[in-house]
């Protein structure tokens, strides 16, 4: 892929870490635009590019601003994302449509793992990705970010999958795709808003340095694709599991009823939940992704720390 001619714009900061071979993290705009409500949203998109700066990496926060992929925003892009109405969804087939016609949208878990390979960034840290939708083997709903872990060389750090999602189908699909899951100092697959799902991960790592390694090992054997590094909500702030599967099928019955369904639908159930747990999902939410982020600056660090040595 020759970067002269693509539609890409790296910030100063980026441009000159990825030069010089520093660590870089890439952070996803969909939660600034459609994640959260402002000004949180904003609030935390700030608070994540600190996190990774304070822990010795460079944030590229990516989204596509008048038909061009930015690599790295300015606060003002930051505020504009969290602030304007209409601002598109970008995922993967949305992409030519977006660049050619010289539009803006925030990029999705799968975008900006698109982006971020272009740009030449191998770890992202999101908050939870998208995956098999529950009534899947009737609607056929699945979410872009799981083929594009199998097919994009960037590594995900996540709470694992959204809770309004089918869990245990999301896995299977994952383990059918060739992803690795790596559980983040447990060998329980994270449930998003509760660290707790049932489920076990491929593997444990319990260090920056082991999943940095595995990173290495993978991409240098020519085994392209993904990782998914499955990270745990922080005890503290995990919400009880009965109580948001409640939440949950609330939800869904109710979108359901108003004929909520597409890429509609995930933003949807999300601020349902935010408003049926009393804001304690939105909380929960804000805590999750900020201790990914801490993560995936420090394996980004390890990564670059082993690359550099070689």
């Amino acid at each position: 892929m020759n970067k002269k001619h693509l539609p890409l714009d790296l910030s100063p900061e980026v441009d000159e870490a990825l030069r010089k071979g520093r660590p870089v993290v890439a952070l996803e705009s969909t939660i600034i635009s459609h994640g959260m409500p402002y000004p949180e949203n904003v609030e935390t998109a700030r608070f994540l590019e600190e996190e990774i700066r304070n822990r010795g990496a460079v944030p590229a926060t990516m989204a596509i601003l008048g038909g061009r992929i930015k690599a790295g925003l300015s606060d003002n892009h930051i505020e504009y994302l969290g602030k304007a109405e209409g601002i598109q969804k970008a995922s993967r087939r949305d992409l030519p449509v977006i660049l050619a016609g010289g539009l803006d949208a925030a990029t999705t878990v799968a975008a900006t793992m698109i982006c971020a390979g272009a740009a030449g960034i191998r770890v992202f840290a999101t908050g939870g990705i998208g995956g098999v939708h529950r009534g899947a083997e009737t609607s056929f709903d699945i979410s872009a970010d799981l083929q594009e872990l199998a097919r994009t060389s960037v590594a995900v750090v996540c709470a694992g999958a959204k809770a309004i999602l089918d869990l245990p189908l999301t896995l299977e699909y994952l383990e059918t795709l060739g992803v690795p899951v790596l559980g983040y100092g447990t060998e329980e697959f994270p449930a998003f808003y509760s660290r707790s799902s049932g489920m076990g991960v491929d593997h444990r790592v319990d260090s920056a340095i082991e999943a940095a390694g595995i990173l290495a090992a993978k991409w240098d054997f020519g085994l392209e694709g993904g990782v998914l590094i499955a990270n745990p909500i922080p005890e503290e702030f995990s919400i009880e599991k009965k109580k948001i599967d409640r939440a949950v099928e609330a939800a869904l019955i109710e979108a359901q009823r108003r004929g909520i369904f597409g890429k509609d639908l995930t933003p949807f159930l999300l601020d349902r939940i935010r408003e049926l747990t009393g804001g304690e999902s939105l909380e929960a939410n804000i805590r999750l992704v900020k201790n990914n982020a801490a993560v995936a600056a420090d394996i980004a660090v390890a990564y670059s720390a082993r690359q550099a040595k070689r």
